[in-house]
Order: C-alpha cells, then structure tokens, then sequence
C-alpha cells in the first residue's frame, strides 16, 4: 500500500494525468518491449509425447521441447551449435536428445556430450537449458534466472490442497495482457457496462514481490427479496477475489461463502502483440469428488468461459493509453504500481535491455 505521503486527491489529478501521458512514467505497464520473469504456458502437456521431440517459440526464442525417460520434461535453445539444425528433428536418448544432421548428443543442461567423429567436447558452447514444470495440463517455463525460480501459481485459499482441474477455452485478445488482466478489477467498468450488482471495493494486499491480490469488501446488497435471501450466503462482502503473478497470470474466486469456484487465467503475449490466453478451472478434491467435482468444474467453465470472451470486441480495438484517470480507477492504478516493479526476464524483451527499465512509485488516486 502506498503512504498518505504518496497518495493523490482530485485536485493533483490533472497534473497526475499529465505526468501519465507525456512524461512515460510507465516505463513497463503494457509495453511490448518488456517481457517480466514468471512462468508462461507454453505447451498442453499432452502434446509432449515421450521420446517426441517438439518445436516451440516464446518471446522471439525458438526452444526443442521433449519429454525424457524419467517422464521429466525439458527446453532447451532449439538450434544445434555445430550447423544449427533444429533439434525438434532430432531423437531422445535417454534425458538428452542427439541433433538429426550430426548426431551431436545434448544432455538434459544443453551439454554437448558425444561427437560420434571425435571424443573432445569441451570445447562446444552449451545450449542454454530452462526451467520447466508440468501444472494444471500445462508445461510452464521460466524465463528468469534458474535460482529465482518460484512454485507455480496456486490459488491462495487452495494452497496445501489436493485439486481437480480442467480446461475451460483459449482464446485471443487484440492488445497486451496487462490490458486484459485490469479488465478484471475495473470496478467503474463493471458497475457501468455489466449492471453488477455490487459497487466492487477492491482492496489489494501484496502476497509478494511478484504476487498482488484484490479483495472485494462491499457487502451483498439487501435491497429486493432476492438479493436479501442471497445475502445469507455470504457472512460480510460478496465473494469476488483476483490474484495476480508476475503480472500476466491471474486466478478469479467466486461464489457464496459454502462453495467458491477457481478459475485461473494464463496469458502471455504473442509477438505480434496480442494476448494468446488458457482459462483453468480449479476446484479442492473432497469426499464424493468423483461425482460432484466434474459438475462443479462444469459450472466454473461456464463462468470461465463468459470472462475469457467478455469484451473482445472492445479489447480488437482498444488503444491502451490511461489519460484520465478517475478515483474508481484506483485498484487498476494499484496494480500498474505493482507491475512497475517487476524484474525483467532473462532473455527476449528482458535483461539486456534492463538498463531502460526505470521504476517508478507512481501516485494513486
């Protein structure tokens, strides 16, 4: 949270506008030329066949993707450095895969271990190898440094518990993911477009340097007989819950106080600029699961799949540029402080160019 020190009224808002549109503060926030460290979807698990090497393309890198003999999945920098055949074409051997044009063995850390012509392989530069985990039918990668690598995102309230899960539908937005991510907390948007019930108080607290959450605190409404008998279900505030990691992933909970729906939204951005999404629906395993969990996880995918298509027409045309902000824009404001702050990934638009990357503790309203 920012300090009474940092905090803007009305009054400050012209010049704040001002200082947002001509002076760049945002120096990261839906630039396309920056790229944070986190996990990013890559590949469905399925897809990666034991003993099928496969090609893949993230953030202007080409990687061979495969899946060794202990069902572990690795990336490695795609092209072999002897002539740069691609080693998608290539056979795994064990946890190592060898290039198709010269046979050139690369062990699970990019190593070159066996030159069928010579013994000597020291003197071959390694391929760069990325951390990799499988977690909800996904293969995620890494793209900072291998030490800072952090568990996978989880939802908060489901953190220790065994799960379910299912995919709900990809889909496409024409603009950056930042944008699609703010679309979730835009409480001015929802209470004007959507009719929502509720005027959203999202209140955000920082679970960590790379995690941001916001809380609803308005409580259920009371005012026709409907929203009265709704309101037993909930003890104080109706249940709208979004955290975020790394700034391009974020999970929603939904749902009267008895039984909450997850439905976890990855992003990454494509190279032309847009956003390729994968909706994931979550719900804990518990007694009788194998019969209620499909139809709990039936109803998430109905709800997943109504905010993953929410908007696209606005989102085809949008030119992001927040010009005039408005006290309701707070929590986005919030979260484009937090995003500021985020450490540059290890390749693509990331740490060679992290000289430019200035953060900033920008005012909110």
């Amino acid at each position: 949270m920012l300090t009474r020190r940092q905090s803007w009224t009305l009054k400050t808002l012209p010049h704040y506008t001002l200082k947002m549109s001509y002076d760049k503060r945002l120096t990261k926030f839906a630039r396309p030329d920056f790229l944070p460290e986190g996990w990013y979807w890559l590949l469905a698990s399925k897809e990666v066949k034991r003993g099928k090497p496969l090609p893949a393309r993230f953030a202007g890198r080409d990687f061979v993707v495969f899946r060794g003999e202990d069902n572990r999945v690795r990336a490695l920098d795609a092209h072999c450095p002897h002539m740069g055949a691609h080693l998608c074409d290539g056979a795994v051997e064990g946890n190592g895969i060898r290039c198709p044009f010269h046979r050139w063995k690369f062990d699970e850390n990019g190593r070159c271990v066996d030159i069928p012509v010579q013994t000597e392989t020291r003197h071959v530069a390694p391929l760069n190898s990325y951390p990799c985990e499988e977690a909800y039918g996904l293969i995620w990668l890494w793209t900072g440094d291998a030490g800072d690598a952090e568990p996978l995102p989880v939802i908060p309230e489901l953190r220790g518990r065994r799960t379910d899960w299912a995919h709900g539908n990809a889909f496409t937005k024409n603009c950056h993911p930042n944008v699609v991510m703010i679309n979730a907390i835009d409480a001015h948007h929802f209470r004007s477009v959507h009719r929502l019930i509720v005027d959203l108080n999202m209140k955000p607290t920082a679970l960590g340097p790379r995690c941001i959450e916001f809380d609803n605190r308005t409580p259920m409404p009371r005012t026709n007989p409907f929203l009265r008998f709704a309101s037993r279900f909930y003890a104080d505030a109706l249940t709208y819950r979004m955290t975020y990691w790394w700034g391009h992933t974020g999970s929603v909970t939904v749902g009267p106080d008895f039984l909450h729906f997850h439905i976890i939204f990855a992003l990454r951005p494509s190279e032309d600029g847009r956003t390729e999404g994968r909706t994931i629906l979550v719900t804990p395993k518990r007694k009788f699961g194998a019969i209620f969990n499909p139809i709990l996880l039936w109803a998430s995918k109905i709800v997943g799949n109504y905010f993953a298509k929410g908007d696209t027409l606005i989102f085809s045309r949008i030119k992001f540029n927040l010009r005039t902000p408005v006290k309701a824009d707070r929590p986005i404001l919030e979260f484009i402080g937090h995003y500021e702050k985020q450490k540059p990934a290890s390749f693509g638009r990331g740490r060679q160019e992290e000289s430019k990357w200035v953060s900033h503790d920008l005012p909110v309203i």
